[in-house]
């Protein structure tokens, strides 16, 4: 379980080396795949810890993974939390972050699901550092399975 700080509780993932920085009586962590600080808000504890995860624990390659980038959506602007690509750079892993606080639900599933209307990712993740849920999406069924774990980057599909 990881580590707690006086701003958040822990969460079922791994402890990692945090960095932390107070300015102006805002917090900031450090996010390596942006390689810059970010305000640290309950969904990016979240983030950060799911990220070091993906790397460290499920062999997920840092230089394959995007965080909060803009997509369209039904002609929107929106921001997705974390995308995989494999290596011949196609989308395969979108994962939606919530708070702690936050249950995964209904909405949260459909939420990421309809991110993936733009991306059409075989895989996706729901997570609020507490609970982490898997789908493997088959677009051709038009149908979702939730996945009994979460897929270590070599056990996905389509990880060329």
């Amino acid at each position: 379980m990881s580590e707690s700080t006086n701003i958040f509780p822990p969460l079922n993932l791994p402890n990692f080396p945090i960095t932390i920085k107070k300015k102006a009586d805002k917090h900031y962590i450090q996010c390596h795949i942006r390689a810059k600080e970010i305000l640290l808000t309950p969904e990016e504890w979240v983030r950060q810890h799911f990220i070091h995860y993906l790397i460290n624990d499920k062999g997920y390659p840092r230089n394959l993974i995007a965080v909060e980038k803009q997509i369209k959506v039904n002609k929107l602007n929106k921001r997705f939390d974390v995308l995989v690509y494999n290596k011949l750079g196609e989308p395969i892993v979108l994962v939606e972050c919530k708070a702690a606080h936050v249950p995964l639900s209904q909405d949260v599933f459909a939420q990421a699901a309809n991110y993936n209307m733009t991306l059409k990712v075989p895989y996706l993740i729901i997570t609020n550092g507490l609970k982490h849920i898997q789908a493997s999406i088959y677009f051709e069924e038009n149908r979702a399975e939730i996945d009994d774990h979460l897929l270590a980057y070599s056990e996905l599909t389509i990880s060329t």
